[in-house]
């Protein structure tokens, strides 16, 4: 048999008093507002992610340097790059993609943490993200890409006053594969 399940007003339920009734108005928004906070913080670094990944296929390497962190630092040596200050990599960046008409960065399978900084929490996040990257050589038409290559970002952010901004980028390549010349 189903019962139908009946509702308890207000004014029979002693959890729900004029006393109590303070104490959760009280808790309630503190837990939503942290709820909130955390869920918008998770946001803005997934966005930070994205637009890496979009300053890079687009190539606007003013924008690229604008998401990190004065002394932000990014290593792509796993996949036969260099290390060092997000300027740096960013003009190596360019001399080597230039040659692609086409680039696409994938960035999935991204798992956000968020750490302490000066024993506030949040202020700091990691994320380690999966990635696949397709590219098409200038002129090389419209089939195939000629280069693809897979593997993982590693990303240390830091919230800032101009909000969240990357510290360091490590990529580690797993894979590449290129078309038959």
């Amino acid at each position: 048999m189903i019962r139908a399940r009946t509702r308890t007003r207000p004014a029979e339920c002693p959890a729900l008093s004029l006393g109590s009734a303070r104490a959760v108005a009280n808790t309630v928004p503190m837990t939503q507002r942290a709820e909130l906070s955390g869920l918008l913080d998770r946001l803005a670094v997934d966005e930070l992610v994205t637009a890496y990944a979009v300053t890079v296929d687009d190539g606007d390497w003013a924008a690229y340097r604008e998401l990190f962190t004065r002394g932000g630092r990014v290593d792509y040596r796993s996949a036969g790059g260099i290390e060092g200050e997000a300027g740096q990599v960013a003009d190596w960046l360019a001399g080597q993609l230039a040659r692609f008409a086409v680039r696409q960065h994938l960035i999935v399978n991204r798992r956000v943490r968020f750490g302490t900084l000066e024993h506030d929490t949040g202020d700091t996040a990691r994320v380690r993200a999966d990635y696949l990257n397709p590219m098409r050589f200038a002129g090389g038409g419209s089939g195939a890409p000629d280069v693809e290559c897979g593997g993982r970002y590693d990303f240390g952010l830091l919230r800032t006053p101009e909000g969240w901004r990357l510290g360091e980028v490590v990529v580690t390549e797993k894979w590449r594969r290129t078309a038959p010349a």
